[in-house]
């Protein structure tokens, strides 16, 4: 069985899926691993780091894809320019794959039916369980933390005012007014992030034990209650809520949306499409300067007006919507994903490396893809609202 490990090709994406230290754990288990050369350089790792940890090093992606049964990567697939063709397009058929996919988001849609049309059994890092036993493979909440605390640096370099209290021989400068929607893993480190840097927080969540979470970190916590039942997922995770709540979040949030000047967006549900909770209306009242930090752009965004790896200007305010925030974090980013996927892997194949365990719950909650069907939940689902949402504007 061999492992191959690519180079990630997403603009500005430099982490790697394995650390040296992680291909001599897969070289023990009875793996080959191929890298590709200068896979690790954006985060300070080698060619000749993987060659002495026993990978051979490979000097093409197309040589890694097409001679690899289980392809590990950090995002999902992707067109490969300099070699001309998709990624998914280079790997062999009933092949593996394990990486980021974001299958629910529509904009990897296409992606997922051709993984499905290989027949490759693809697994999502984004969709681990959250658990006891899965915590040292949960790559969500690894890179959720970084992408807390550099979503609000990002912000805050975009921001054209001071974020802290700042006194001037002219006068007092108010500290900047920061609103956290969405207090998971990347609410709670953007909180903490904000605070550090002198901000004023309010934060909104659907969930009581998200509340909670950031009123002990000092954020006001704002916006309105939702029964549990509809609010809570079991593993604790934010469920979708009906059409009309969401309604009313969104005019719940109205005022607080007004009177931001950076808002951190990073409201989930687990596995499925992101909601929108922020509109072009709503954008459009913010104060000019104002910056809106979409970090769950990966799952199609918070905000209506969000656009997919790019920062742009409209109606005054600057909307982030980069993809890989980790990805600017490489060191340690990698160090997380590296060792999440390292103890992921050794618990798929923990009978053996031709007997990966697919019966397994872990494993069975993040399978997208297998013998040629779609069988994630929330990926089927998404698929079906963007088919129906089709039909009817062709009517």
């Amino acid at each position: 069985m061999i492992i191959g490990i690519p180079k990630e090709i997403l603009h500005n994406e430099r982490r790697v899926a394995a650390l040296p230290e992680t291909v001599e754990e897969y070289v023990n288990m009875g793996f080959q691993v191929l890298v590709q050369s200068s896979a690790g350089e954006g985060a300070f790792h080698f060619d000749e780091d993987y060659q002495k940890s026993g990978a051979t090093v490979v000097p093409d992606a197309r040589t890694v894809f097409e001679k690899s049964d289980v392809i590990l990567k950090v995002k999902q697939l992707w067109f490969n320019e300099k070699e001309g063709q998709h990624e998914v397009d280079m790997m062999r058929e009933k092949t593996m794959l394990v990486t980021f996919l974001h299958p629910a988001a529509p904009i990897n849609h296409k992606t997922i039916k051709m993984l499905a049309a290989r027949k490759i059994t693809s697994f999502t890092m984004d969709d681990i369980p959250r658990s006891s036993r899965a915590q040292q493979m949960d790559a969500l909440t690894s890179m959720s933390t970084i992408t807390g605390y550099k979503s609000v640096l990002m912000a805050a370099n975009s921001f054209p005012k001071f974020i802290p209290v700042i006194g001037t021989a002219i006068g007092l400068v108010k500290a900047a007014k920061f609103l956290v929607i969405g207090i998971g893993v990347v609410g709670l480190q953007a909180i903490a992030t904000a605070k550090r840097l002198g901000g004023s927080i309010k934060a909104v969540d659907t969930r009581e034990d998200a509340r909670k979470a950031a009123d002990s970190l000092g954020a006001k916590v704002v916006g309105f209650e939702v029964p549990s039942e509809l609010a809570i997922e079991e593993g604790g995770y934010a469920k979708t809520l009906p059409a009309a709540w969401i309604e009313k979040e969104r005019e719940a949030l109205v005022p607080h949306v007004e009177e931001a000047d950076i808002i951190i967006l990073s409201a989930l549900v687990h596995g499925e499409v992101a909601p929108t909770l922020i509109t072009e209306d709503m954008v459009r009242k913010m104060k000019p300067g104002s910056v809106i930090m979409d970090v769950s752009v990966d799952q199609g965004g918070n905000c209506a007006l969000t656009e997919g790896g790019m920062e742009v200007v409209k109606h005054g305010v600057t909307l982030g919507g980069m993809w890989n925030i980790p990805g600017s974090m490489p060191v340690h980013a990698s160090w997380l994903y590296a060792n999440n996927m390292l103890h992921y892997m050794k618990n798929l194949f923990k009978k053996g490396i031709d007997k990966p365990d697919l019966t397994d719950e872990i494993v069975r909650q993040s399978l997208v893809t297998h013998e040629g069907a779609i069988v994630h939940a929330g990926t089927l689902k998404a698929m079906k609202q963007a088919e129906e949402a089709a039909a009817s504007g062709k009517e």
